[in-house]
């Protein structure tokens, strides 16, 4: 089941990282060179501090990441940016 993009995600605040379920970008150069890409970004829909709530648009998919340098990224891998 796909639930739909959080209607209080803005599309201005976006976040290029890994999608922990769909994994969209797996075979994406840009990505794979950590540039910017402009298919595979996700929403922001809020951070508190270090951690980021994202949502994939593509899968609509929902998880946060904490970006504090030295700790394991659960939920989602590692921030490309």
């Amino acid at each position: 089941m796909r639930l739909p993009v959080d209607p209080q995600a803005d599309p201005a605040r976006r976040a290029w990282v890994a999608c922990p379920a769909c994994d969209d970008a797996r075979h994406c150069a840009i990505c794979a060179d950590r540039r910017t890409c402009g298919e595979h970004w996700r929403h922001l829909i809020a951070n508190s501090g270090p951690v980021l709530h994202l949502q994939c648009p593509g899968c609509a998919h929902i998880w946060s990441l904490d970006t504090r340098p030295g700790l394991p990224h659960r939920n989602g891998g590692t921030p490309s940016r």
